[in-house]
């Protein structure tokens, strides 16, 4: 079964494709998704604990660059729960 990943993009009212995906390479896209929030969490504690300072980062939770982590986590974990419920259902 191919799975079509609709781009945000139209082009002379034809939707464009990002990629197709198989289900079979599903599982490749879950591990990419785990090592993209386990990077963000990991920049999100250490921006929190003030170790990036020397690069730039203001230490706090007040600085952007937490919030910013700790949304994109936020959204992948939305995602895959969707997803589950989604393959649940089906």
């Amino acid at each position: 079964m191919i799975v079509r990943y609709l781009s945000m993009y139209n082009l002379f009212y034809k939707t464009i494709y990002l990629f197709d995906s198989r289900e079979e390479d599903r599982k490749t896209m879950i591990k990419m998704l785990e090592m993209i929030g386990l990077g963000l969490v990991a920049i999100m504690i250490l921006s929190f604990v003030g170790a990036l300072q020397s690069i730039g980062i203001p230490i706090g939770a007040s600085n952007p660059y937490f919030w910013g982590c700790a949304g994109g986590t936020l959204i992948i974990i939305m995602y895959r729960k969707r997803k589950r419920k989604q393959a649940g259902q089906e």
